[in-house]
């Protein structure tokens, strides 16, 4: 669907992701998995770039997963002591090269 053009992918960095879980949890009762809440930071990001320009969207995301597993994370978050962290081009690229090769 990505090389269709249907949706684009986006990176957010991790504060932001758990930014997002905890606005949908206070709003929806439901605490999300740290993996869905890349996709509700960027449909709160999406919302609020609709609001500011008036433009009325459907937006559509999946929960897969609650996150009553996760409360350390959540703790490192609410506490302050998360610190976003970004792989460096290079550790991708050679991470890249190691993956085998499927027919």
């Amino acid at each position: 669907m990505y090389e269709l053009g249907l949706f684009e992918a986006v990176a957010k960095p991790q504060r932001e992701c758990f930014a997002a879980a905890v606005t949908f949890a206070r709003a929806e009762g439901i605490i999300p998995a740290p993996e869905p809440s890349h996709a509700l930071a960027a449909v709160i990001e999406e919302a609020k770039r609709c609001t500011e320009s008036g433009e009325q969207k459907v937006i559509l995301t999946a929960l897969c997963g609650h996150g009553h597993f996760d409360m350390a994370a959540y703790e490192s978050y609410l506490s302050g002591e998360m610190e976003d962290f970004e792989l460096s081009q290079e550790r991708i690229d050679d991470a890249l090269t190691r993956l085998p090769q499927v027919p």
